[in-house]
């Protein structure tokens, strides 16, 4: 159940009111937001008082529901904007990890000589071995400041796990909860403090409903600027790295009120299969695209099957407006 308190509410009531009813809170504008678990079908007694209105949810798929709020939410993303009554698909690229300030320093030549306005380049890695680059850490952050900096790009970069959560806020303009911190209590709730915009991937293999809730908790700690990442699942095919939902992604567009991503890269783990996925995705009317790029992808220290060189990614990129167009989309 979610609970609108009345504007009258101090701050002081409505801390002691969620305590009281074990509930979540957070403020908005001028009122504050309660919010129980979706079992509760009825408004307590000692609520009705101070409830301006209130909304009985089927799951715990709450803050994030249709049936709370029919419009999807207004993320804005540096100078874009995505979600809300825009038509736009925003596109990021970049490479997976930063590696160098020379390999950045072209990535963010690619972006500007196409008009993408959001790079992305992870610093912390959470890789599935231990042997393998884990990323620059914090100069990475620093590094892509610099580049961000200079060439006038929004910066999203992915947090690994708790310990470096706060550099990557600081740094960085969006924040990445990568699918193997998805379940990261100490990332959602720091993220849900911030009022940067937080992009959550779907760890994969985790149901829709245990991905949606991941974002309930950055929402419900305060920040509602939140998207959705799709990047595939693990099925049993083995001839692609994952298996791209995109009847999952029909449900959130239906269901849920958050804008939504998909990232084809991850999802068909090989170069070559990229592209024609990818506009597949755009053809379904999503909020956006995250697709991985190297200037050479063959000496890439992680994910290199996957990236697209720069040749391959301006050709992609060039074919997008189109498709956008067909579907009454416009491509930032």
């Amino acid at each position: 159940m979610i609970i609108h308190l009345k504007n009258t509410i101090t701050a002081e009531k409505a801390e002691a009111l969620a305590a009281q009813h074990q509930a979540a809170i957070y403020k908005k504008e001028d009122y504050f937001v309660l919010i129980q678990s979706s079992k509760i079908k009825t408004l307590a007694d000692t609520l009705a008082d101070h409830a301006e209105a209130y909304f009985v949810l089927d799951t715990d798929i709450q803050l994030s529901s249709r049936d709370y709020l029919q419009t999807t939410r207004e993320v804005q993303l540096g100078k874009v904007t995505i979600g809300g009554n825009t038509n736009h698909s925003v596109v990021i690229t970049g490479p997976c990890s930063v590696e160098s300030e020379k390999q950045i320093r072209q990535s963010a030549q690619l972006c500007n000589q196409l008009g993408v306005k959001i790079l992305r380049a992870g610093s912390f890695k959470p890789r599935t071995s231990p042997y393998t680059f884990q990323g620059m850490g914090i100069e990475g952050l620093k590094l892509l400041a610099k580049i961000s900096e200079e060439y006038g790009l929004k910066i999203i970069t992915e947090v690994r796990d708790a310990s470096h959560v706060d550099q990557v806020i600081e740094y960085a303009d969006i924040i990445q909860i990568g699918a193997k911190a998805m379940y990261d209590h100490g990332i959602l709730k720091k993220c849900g403090k911030t009022n940067k915009p937080v992009l959550l991937k779907r760890g994969f293999g985790s149901t829709l409903q245990e991905f949606v809730q991941c974002a309930e908790f950055v929402i419900s700690g305060g920040n509602e600027q939140v998207v959705l990442c799709e990047r595939g699942i693990r099925t049993f095919e083995t001839k692609t790295r994952f298996t791209l939902d995109l009847c999952g992604v029909a449900f959130l567009k239906e269901h849920v009120n958050l804008p939504v991503i998909l990232d084809p890269s991850h999802a068909m783990g090989y170069a070559y299969g990229v592209p024609d996925l990818t506009r597949a995705c755009l053809a379904m009317g999503v909020d956006g695209l995250l697709i991985e790029t190297h200037p050479n992808p063959k000496v890439a220290k992680s994910d290199a099957a996957q990236q697209l060189n720069h040749e391959e990614f301006s050709n992609l990129y060039n074919s997008l407006t189109p498709i956008a167009s067909a579907i009454g989309r416009k491509i930032v």
